[in-house]
């Protein structure tokens, strides 16, 4: 490691490269006011070759970077208003053009406008933006939910992502890594309002700048910041009603000058989830039929406040702090019918009636400073150090009682259970940028240090003795897991003429981990688990302007990604969810390593296709297998396949029909094929070919009203490594319109109305083959209520129908 931590601090201090051109400037419009989103672009004189579009950003202001020494024409497009051109524009030095003003439309829009508003979709070179506050329909929705209708984003019956099939999504809140997973990572997701959530950010092939985890990519959910000059805020109250009520309030505000942005906000989501299962299993000549129901009472506070503060020209300090509490209350019934087909006819044996109910608490804190240095045109030093405090515990009873056929007990066994959780993660990175040879060197190093303490108790409640509990230290255990990854990259962008731009990158990690099992019981101990490795993680993309003018551009680009095990998966420890069911953990997985190539075609800056391959090798899925001592039983254990491909491939475009009817269509289609050999029989070999559609339609109605009618339907396909489910679709309505100056913005919405968002399918495995569905509360009416005040200086700049800005803006 010495070599290339030499050379990271060479490059970090090197200063002996001459800097590029940048252009910048403000438009603004007749009134002096600043025109956000409006797109600036620059066109070579001598032949009208395209060489730099960019965006204004909420203030009016664009910087151009890297541009060469030349003559130039200068564009700047917004609708509604006739186009600005600055002619014959003779770049030899960094250029500020001042203000630019655009001229009034020739057509007066006082009467007949509509606000302008971000796509619902955008497809950026590096990414697909997901615009929550872009879609009515997010009403009254859960994070969870968003997820579900997410571009190229599927969520499974034990809520798993995966992005374009593929599994090992790594999810961000706001730029950073969000440390959980499996149910803890669930109910997170399910206690995030989309009021809270500005937009998704789905980054399918990441480069060498971030981490390396995760083979799907990195989802960053980005939550609502103020950045408006002045003082601002905005309060929004949201009800939505299913089978049972959910309601939240968000308060955001702001106050920002030249040197100074105070942000903050606050929420409280109160409401009662429920999910219905039904199981039908057959293994070692039994049948069992199985109906679980649960429901869960959650009420979550939240609170984010941060600060970011100019301390000089060149230097900005950023703090951001953040919170939630989560406590809540869970009911569950589960119910077994045990059938014996062992001796050729069907033959009742007995009923398990399992119930369960658990309280607990779920709280996490974070801490994050930015320190950004700007040493000169184009270079750049960014420092973040971040700290979370994550903190769970959880009690639960457990009753199982069988019966038989005439409903007289059998016998019963009363558990319970106290299994805390704790957290703490730090991380430490740097990123330094600058321009060389004609394009741009990135290098930075990153530390992280997790460390998780899982706490197992398991009691037996002792019948006729007051509820008295004895703990059993054969099931009781203590899993510890720490991990430290250090890591490194170079990452280099440039072009090559006129239409060839490209990057390369590497990112070294070397991982040290290790997980500690205490059991109770000397004799039952194993020795810890222990992984150190070093990975490298290359990254390439190259992409070719086939006509600048029009917007159509090929690219490429490729990316390694690892998936490490954690500390859910790696416990070998049984976990008791009823007396015939149960999970355990494998200490024995390997991290799975993923090839991903993908080829994109950008049509039109609006239309954008994408055919894509990954090569998993030692992929983690979640396998269900019978128990070996009991016939009855079951359980839900981790391995490694032995390899998994996916060819898949996606097509996103925003269509205007008519003036006042938008369409915006995404289609999906993949081809998985698992493979597996586990010896004694025990083998997978899925092929599964899957297919799914988003559509969604905006319609502009009399009385400045909108109104969006959309929903999803995804074909069969299989999740983890043999469950194959079935069809599956949902149908949402939406209904908006603003007030008092469009300050006040009520939306009224209706997600899964004819409540087909339910999955069904059936798995086998290693002689247990499981038929199964279910549902949850899919089908809800929502109303969401949103006031924005303040002195906001930056308003909202009006059009007529805002197709064209937004796909020009997709075009970015």
């Amino acid at each position: 490691m010495k070599h290339p931590c030499t050379l990271l601090f060479f490059l970090l201090l090197c200063s002996c490269v001459s800097a590029q051109l940048s252009v910048r400037g403000q438009v603004q419009d007749a009134d002096g006011v600043p025109v956000s989103f409006a797109n600036v672009a620059l066109y070579v004189s001598a032949d009208s070759s395209l060489v730099k579009v960019e965006t204004t950003d909420e203030a009016g202001l664009f910087r151009m970077r890297d541009v060469p020494d030349g003559t130039y024409d200068l564009s700047v497009t917004f609708i509604g208003a006739p186009e600005l051109r600055r002619p014959a524009l003779t770049l030899q030095e960094d250029a500020d053009l001042g203000v630019l003003t655009m001229a009034p439309a020739a057509v007066e829009l006082t009467e007949a406008t509509v606000t302008a508003r971000r796509a619902l979709v955008e497809v950026k070179p590096d990414r697909t933006v997901f615009n929550v506050q872009g879609t009515i329909n997010a009403a009254g929705n859960t994070g969870l939910d968003l997820l579900r209708k997410a571009p190229g984003v599927t969520v499974d019956n034990n809520d798993n992502i995966n992005v374009l099939s593929r599994s090992g999504v790594l999810l961000y809140v706001d730029g950073r890594r969000l440390p959980l997973s499996g149910e803890a990572l669930s109910n997170y997701l399910r206690n995030l309002n989309a009021e809270q959530i500005d937009r998704i950010d789905i980054i399918t092939n990441p480069g060498a700048r971030y981490e390396a985890e995760g083979n799907a990519g990195i989802i960053d959910i980005r939550l609502k910041k103020a950045e408006d000059e002045g003082a601002n805020g905005s309060l929004s109250l949201n009800g939505s009603q299913g089978r049972y009520f959910r309601s939240s309030v968000d308060a955001n505000g702001n106050y920002r000058n030249r040197w100074l942005n105070l942000f903050g906000n606050a929420g409280v989501n109160d409401g009662t989830f429920y999910n219905t299962t039904l199981f039908n299993g057959f293994q070692n000549g039994l049948r069992m039929d199985e109906y679980i129901h649960g429901i869960t009472e959650a009420r979550t506070v939240s609170y984010r406040l941060g600060a970011d503060i100019t301390l000089a020209e060149d230097h900005t300090l950023g703090i951001l702090v953040g919170g939630r509490f989560n406590d809540y209350g869970s009911r569950t019934i589960d119910d077994i019918d045990i059938f014996d087909l062992r001796g050729g006819t069907e033959v009742f044996d007995s009923t398990l009636r399992a119930r369960g109910q658990r309280d607990g608490d779920r709280n996490q804190q974070t801490v994050n400073l930015n320190y950004r240095y700007r040493i000169a045109e184009g270079r750049t030093l960014n420092v973040d150090l971040d700290y979370g405090r994550f903190r769970t515990d959880n009690l639960a009873d457990q009753s199982n009682r069988y019966f038989d056929r005439g409903g007289d007990p059998l016998s019963s066994l009363y558990n319970y259970f106290d299994t805390p959780t704790d957290i703490d993660i730090w991380t430490a990175q740097t990123d330094y940028e600058q321009p060389l040879a004609g394009g741009t060197l990135s290098a930075g190093g990153k530390f992280s240090r997790v460390r998780t303490y899982n706490t197992f108790l398991f009691y037996a409640v002792v019948p006729g003795a007051a509820g008295e509990r004895v703990l059993d230290d054969r099931r009781s255990n203590q899993f510890d897991y720490a991990e430290d990854v250090y890591a490194g990259y170079l990452n280099y962008a440039g072009s090559l003429g006129e239409r060839w731009k490209f990057s390369a990158g590497l990112r070294t990690e070397l991982t040290d981990a290790t997980g500690l099992l205490a059991p109770f019981r000397e004799d039952l101990r194993e020795p810890p688990v222990a992984i150190n490795y070093l990975s490298f993680f290359p990254s390439a993309g190259l992409t070719y302007s086939l006509d600048a003018r029009k917007g159509n551009t090929l690219n490429l680009a490729y990316g390694r990604r690892i998936n490490r095990p954690d500390y859910n998966v790696l416990n070998p420890f049984r976990q008791q969810i009823s007396q015939l069911s149960y999970e355990r953990g494998n200490p024995f997985l390997s991290p799975e390593i993923v090839d991903n190539l993908e080829l994109g075609y950008t049509l039109q800056y609006r239309y954008n296709f994408k055919l894509a391959y990954s090569n998993t090798a030692n992929q983690i899925t979640r396998l269900i297998g019978p128990d070996d001592q009991d016939p009855r039983a079951g359980f839900v254990s981790w391995d490694n396949l032995a390899s998994q491909r996916i060819f898949s491939f996606n097509a996103s475009a925003p269509l205007q029909l008519t003036e006042a009817w938008n369409l915006y269509v995404n289609a999906s289609a993949s081809h998985i094929n698992n493979q597996a050999d586990y010896g004694d029989g025990a083998t997978i070999d899925v092929r599964v070919f899957s297919y799914s559609f988003y559509v969604q339609n905006t319609l502009n109605l009399p009385g400045d009203f909108t109104a969006e009618i959309g929903g999803y339907f995804s074909g069969p396909g299989v999740w983890g490594g043999v469950f194959r489910y079935n069809e599956l679709g949902a149908l949402n309505v939406g209904l908006q319109r603003k007030f008092l100056n469009d300050q006040l913005n009520v939306k009224l919405s209706g997600n899964d109305l004819f409540y087909t968002a339910g999955w069904n399918g059936y798995s086998e495995f290693d002689g247990l083959y499981s038929e199964g569905s279910g549902r949850w509360d899919s089908r809800r009416i929502a109303l969401s209520l949103s006031y924005t005040f303040g002195n906001q200086k930056v308003k909202s700049r009006k059009r007529k129908t805002g197709l064209e800005a937004e796909a020009s803006r997709v075009g970015e």
